[in-house]
């Protein structure tokens, strides 16, 4: 069970202890809950809950792991080959330059750029591009200068990568994509974020139902179709167990 939590919670700690115990209960498996934390707050690491009453000791102690402790690190991050790596440097520079365009339009430019260098193939480019540019938002002048950098590097490289139509999916969000109307790249855009929503409903529909959910349920999640979701959304207001939710009617 992991655990990722972008901002201090005051009972963060006793909601992973929570979700350590249900799954437990449920399965009759050791559980090992992991927290990943996103926030700002250099002193805030939870990593233990629990209490004692009458001789009695229940406690739970987790691995926790800070992306700002990664500060210090994120010059090897940026050289680091693995995606997530980049995705993490990402994540640091875009608190490091709060509240300063210019110097996040800098590194925004320099993680384009290394991208690129990596050679991997376009949609694993497209798609990391994808998370740098929702991350780390600029105002409109200065994204449009850095489209036209990276046009002016594809053309250098000859590696055209971020075409027009993905630009515009990328940039605009739906309404450009509605605007547009042909724009493949936006259409992909908003069925993903149907998707999610659609998603991140049942989730919370199924914790309130059954607890909640097991790694395996969110993965079933995950890689649900918009209709699976939908169906699934109607089957819980009947369902008297997890499998009746899952089930093709």
């Amino acid at each position: 069970h992991i655990e990722v939590q972008g901002g201090q919670e005051g009972d963060f700690a006793e909601r992973l202890f929570t979700y350590n115990y249900r799954l437990y209960d449920k399965y009759r498996r050791p559980i090992a809950s992991l927290a990943v934390l996103a926030d700002d707050r250099p002193h805030w690491k939870p990593q233990n809950y629990g209490y004692e009453l009458f001789g009695c000791r229940h406690y739970l102690e987790f691995p926790t792991v800070k992306l700002l402790d990664y500060q210090p690190h994120a010059q090897a991050l940026l050289l680091d080959p693995n995606p997530f790596a980049l995705v993490t440097a990402a994540h640091l520079l875009t608190q490091q330059t709060k509240g300063d365009d210019r110097q996040r339009l800098a590194a925004k430019w320099r993680l384009a750029k290394l991208l690129y260098e990596r050679n991997w193939d376009k949609q694993r480019i497209i798609d990391l591009f994808s998370v740098i540019d929702w991350m780390m938002q600029v105002p409109k002048d200065l994204q449009n200068q850095l489209w036209q950098d990276i046009e002016q590097l594809e053309r250098n490289r000859t590696m055209p990568y971020i075409t027009s139509v993905e630009r515009i999916g990328i940039e605009k969000g739906m309404q450009q994509g509605m605007q547009q109307g042909m724009q493949q790249g936006m259409q992909q855009g908003m069925q993903q974020g149907i998707r999610q929503g659609e998603s991140a409903l049942l989730e919370r529909q199924l914790t309130r139902r059954f607890g909640a959910p097991s790694a395996e349920t969110l993965a079933r999640l995950q890689v649900a179709t918009v209709e699976q979701l939908e169906q699934w959304a109607e089957n819980i207001l009947d369902a008297t167990t997890l499998e009746d939710v899952f089930k093709d009617h």
